[in-house]
């Protein structure tokens, strides 16, 4: 691939990514307000996924940029590759567990996955109980195949 085309590739994926920045502070801030404390529950979870996708969009622009710069077939380009599809399942991962939360009855859930499978669940709840702790700790070990010391169960206090 030609060094025009890396150039054209890399500018056509930063634009990409700037005008999905754009678009989400544009769309977040047509929302209607929120008062109480379910305004900074929604802001909470809103700005979790934000800065959640911000982040993922960087590495899949940094992985695109080495996969285009290397041939198929090479280390690198196969190791991107493998990597690019990692974060994918990695992401349907979260959006399971998060919606399997939801459905335990949790108006809403964030859910990161970390290195050496290291689950973070937040939930939307001023308190978290022993029998809330189980349920969803279940509910992942089921979906997730989880281990005791990978999970941390927090809930966000909303205080108005």
């Amino acid at each position: 691939m030609s060094n025009t085309k890396k150039i054209a590739l890399m500018s056509t994926l930063v634009l990409l990514l700037a005008v999905t920045a754009i678009f989400n502070f544009v769309l977040a801030g047509t929302s209607q307000p929120v008062t109480g404390e379910a305004s900074v529950q929604v802001t909470y979870f809103t700005s979790f996924r934000a800065e959640r996708n911000t982040k993922r969009s960087e590495e899949f622009v940094q992985l695109d940029s080495v996969i285009s710069a290397y041939e198929a077939g090479t280390e690198e380009h196969e190791a991107a590759v493998a990597q690019k599809q990692a974060l994918v399942e990695l992401m349907e991962d979260e959006l399971v567990m998060e919606t399997i939360i939801k459905a335990l009855g949790f108006s809403d859930a964030g859910v990161i996955i970390g290195d050496n499978s290291n689950i973070n669940v937040f939930i939307n709840s001023n308190e978290l109980t022993a029998e809330t702790t189980t349920r969803i700790f279940y509910a992942l070990e089921i979906e997730h195949k989880v281990r005791d010391g990978n999970v941390i169960i927090m809930p966000v206090y909303a205080e108005s």
